[in-house]
């Protein structure tokens, strides 16, 4: 399953531009990882929804 996620973010992030720095590379990872992958990225144990989506979709808890 990692396999799959590094194969993912080397295509969709590492190889489209050259990396001046490690900064800029590591910037642009955690930009990746928090902006794209978890808040957009579709979750099989959300239905296959993103967590924004999911989270639209489901009502409030009752209190």
């Amino acid at each position: 399953m990692m396999e799959s996620f590094w194969a993912r973010v080397q295509v969709e992030l590492l190889n489209r531009r050259r990396w001046r720095t490690r900064l800029e590379l590591s910037t642009a990872l955690f930009e990746y990882l928090e902006i794209f992958h978890n808040r957009q990225h579709r979750h099989s144990a959300l239905g296959m929804l993103s967590p924004v989506e999911y989270e639209l979709r489901t009502p409030p808890p009752v209190a």
